[in-house]
């Protein structure tokens, strides 16, 4: 049987579907592109916006018209919210929620008696996780340590789509890097929903930064990755676990989502702007070269000029390295969708437009600032299209291109970065044998 999947949305969403991944490969069904002709088609679906839900409903469209009499399956975030109006859409054959991987199987091979199966989330309390060897394409691998959400911030749907906060037990998680590692794996992301929510659940409470520093103990031969993680869980003992440690990259993506307390306090974030830059303050003060990262929502309901400028303002200040970009898009079911109007279309994407020229700003200050150093680069297993030079990521996240050969494949590769072509550095392989080539060690030494 032939099956196609795709896959909307985060991290975790990819996560998952390596997890189905493997079940089809366990059932030896062939995989093939989501554009080719097959006997049933999986939407991976996200529900973070109302677009997120048209993008999902979009891709089964075109699944019915490449195969008229193909299985359409919706899963994910939107199959779990909104199960009742996806199972009236006539080119959707089924609806399977989060964590049904049974019932998904079923409605793949088309032996499922009902159209759908969803469960409430809320309820659940444990994460799945299927010992992962693979991540189809990929060099760097996810690791999902926990699942749900318990902060109902006023523009997400996000605990009502993936449930409360649940983790996976430190030794779990242990087992998965370590099978991982001995795939060949270099590097490994650790990710969840609400990542700093790790271990409050477990039966001996702990917290991400326990978690770190029993792998950090482990010192696996691949270098980790953290995923989100909000101000208020850069503790000063993460900090330590994450500055003393030559496992770790020197990187941290933190969504700040706004630079107004005002805003803030509309979004039902958990912190101040003042208590986000203290938290930036600890991590550039330990790591120097750390690279910081975050999501920002512009144009959220009732933001006005000021608020706006207020913003734009301190994300220029705190010593960012890239912003994501989000123009307000609204959620139906959330709170700040019931509350408040949202902004004129064309004022939200000219926020929008304007902070991503902050971004471009951001990304090229940052960057440049390492032109004729030394990073640690793990190269990827295909060269850029354009240039057709080798490319990759180094420790804290700059984005290279690398003049080298094959071998450098899938390898963290100690480089020189002599400049730069468009938006990425360009580096030259430097002789391993005169080089010590740890993996993860500090990405520049100055």
């Amino acid at each position: 049987m032939r099956v196609a999947i795709t896959t909307l949305g985060c991290k975790v969403n990819q996560y998952d579907t390596a997890v189905m991944q493997r079940l089809f490969s366990e059932k030896h069904w062939q995989q093939v592109p989501f554009t080719d002709e097959a006997d049933a088609y999986v939407v991976n679906t996200c529900t973070v916006t109302d677009r997120a839900d048209s993008d999902a409903r979009r891709f089964a469209r075109r699944a019915r018209r490449v195969n008229p009499s193909a299985r359409v399956i919706l899963t994910g975030c939107y199959a779990q919210t909104s199960p009742q109006q996806i199972s009236e859409l006539d080119y959707v054959d089924y609806v399977i929620g989060l964590g049904r991987l049974p019932d998904l199987l079923g409605a793949v091979a088309g032996e499922l008696s009902d159209r759908i199966a969803v469960s409430d989330l809320r309820q659940a309390d444990t994460v799945e996780t299927l010992g992962i060897k693979s991540f189809s394409g990929r060099t760097r691998a996810y690791v999902k340590v926990q699942e749900g959400c318990d902060l109902f911030c006023t523009y997400c749907i996000v605990p009502v789509a993936r449930g409360k906060s649940r983790s996976v037990a430190p030794r779990k998680v242990i087992e998965e890097i370590d099978r991982l590692e001995a795939t060949g794996y270099r590097e490994i992301v650790l990710t969840g929903v609400h990542l700093g929510g790790y271990g409050d659940d477990l039966d001996t409470p702990c917290d991400l930064a326990f978690l770190l520093e029993a792998i950090a103990e482990r010192r696996p031969s691949l270098r980790v990755r953290i995923s989100s993680v909000d101000p208020p869980e850069i503790t000063d003992r993460l900090v330590d676990i994450v500055a003393s440690s030559d496992v770790f990259c020197r990187h941290f993506h933190i969504p700040l989502q706004s630079g107004s307390d005002t805003v803030l306090e509309r979004m039902k974030r958990q912190y101040t702007a003042g208590e986000a830059r203290e938290a930036l303050e600890r991590l550039r003060t330990r790591m120097p070269d750390v690279s910081i990262g975050t999501d920002v929502i512009t144009g959220f309901p009732g933001e006005t000029p000021d608020e706006f400028a207020e913003t734009a303002a301190y994300l220029d200040a705190v010593g960012l390295s890239y912003l994501h970009v989000f123009p307000y898009s609204v959620r139906s079911s959330t709170s700040a969708a019931k509350r408040w109007q949202p902004l004129a279309d064309h004022l939200v994407h000219d926020r929008a437009r304007t902070l991503r020229e902050l971004d471009t700003k951001l990304r090229r200050r940052f960057e440049d600032r390492f032109v004729g150093e030394r990073a640690d680069v793990l190269v990827e297993q295909a060269r850029d299209p354009e240039t057709g030079m080798l490319k990759g990521y180094s420790n804290n996240y700059l984005p290279v291109l690398v003049d080298g050969t094959d071998a450098h494949m899938n390898r963290v590769v100690p480089v020189s970065l002599t400049g730069r072509h468009g938006k990425r550095l360009v580096a030259t392989p430097i002789d391993h044998r005169a080089t010590e080539n740890r993996v993860g060690q500090a990405t520049v030494s100055r």
